[in-house]
């Protein structure tokens, strides 16, 4: 049955599964209308069973078009990694690696390290995703990126993680902050603020909630939400705001030498950063290599950045 699946349709049936419109996979895919409907005809066809049902001026997936739709992505996924591996070693080259990184790693590792790498691979080129954990995890199980450096975590039959170094959490805010003034701050005194958060589905923006909840108080009020860390030392340096990231980005020489910690144990999130990959996805040998650096010499570029 499989040796009648053409890989090419597959990829069309998935656009058409994700937009539930034939007119609007059309156009996202340059392609006409008819040939789409060609595409589902000929998949259901080999497969003996609809794929689709007409709801309004509309279509939606069958059961069975459910059951191809899950399939679908990793046989493409598959399918790219085998063209990429027969591609690369009949090259006899390196290729790209694709990479999804935290903002936190983005600023502070990636620069020194590539350093270090780039001149022992000059032919290398290196795409990167950068993004919250949640993100990348998404990225990282459509096979978009080869590897992911994000915060803890756990391995599974599917992937495979090694830690690479260390990092602490706090709270942080202006040098001017009037919260920075008092001589013993309070956990409930961080309350009075508003706050700079990542979105809820983040870990760091989990744990500091916790925090407060697990001790019987309402969670920090969230003024302003946002994915993108690197603006975080600006804007907090030119609010009253509070926010919750690496102590990394306190007394850099940008912004960030105007901000300050707020000191408090409860607070203090310490966490480990971790490089993971599909157990059987396909990493090319740049893509290995760069991965033996980090777990070598990830924590001495992380200290010196």
């Amino acid at each position: 049955m499989t040796n009648q699946l053409d890989l090419r349709d597959l990829r069309y049936f998935e656009a058409i599964a994700e937009s539930g419109h034939l007119g609007n996979a059309a156009l996202k895919l340059h392609r006409s209308q008819p040939a789409l409907t060609g595409c589902v005809r000929r998949l259901e066809a080999a497969l003996g069973t609809a794929l689709f049902e007409r709801v309004g001026r509309g279509i939606r997936l069958t059961a069975a078009g459910e059951a191809l739709a899950r399939r679908a992505r990793s046989l493409r996924v598959a399918a790219d990694d085998t063209v990429r591996e027969i591609s690369e070693v009949g090259a006899g080259v390196a290729g790209q690696v694709r990479i999804g990184v935290l903002p936190t790693l983005a600023r502070f590792l990636i620069p020194p390290l590539c350093r270090v790498f780039l001149p022992e691979a000059p032919g290398v080129t290196i795409r990167t995703v950068i993004a919250q954990n949640d993100v990348l995890g998404t990225q990282l199980e459509a096979g978009e990126v080869d590897f992911i450096l994000t915060t803890a975590v756990r391995a599974t039959e599917d992937l495979v993680r090694h830690t690479i170094l260390e990092d602490e959490a706090v709270v942080i805010a202006s040098a001017s902050h009037p919260i920075l003034r008092k001589r013993k701050v309070r956990l409930q005194d961080l309350l009075s603020y508003r706050w700079v958060l990542a979105p809820p589905s983040v870990g760091t923006r989990q744990w500091i909630e916790n925090v407060f909840q697990s001790r019987g108080l309402p969670g920090p009020v969230v003024q302003i939400e946002t994915n993108l860390i690197l603006m975080m030392p600006s804007l907090i340096h030119q609010t009253e705001l509070l926010t919750f990231t690496s102590r990394r980005h306190v007394g850099r020489n940008d912004a960030g030498a105007m901000l300050r910690e707020v000191r408090l144990a409860e607070t203090t999130m310490r966490r480990r950063f971790d490089v993971v990959y599909r157990r059987d996805g396909y990493l090319p040998p740049a893509a290995q290599n760069l991965i033996t650096l980090l777990r070598s010499q990830g924590r001495t570029h992380f200290a010196k950045d």
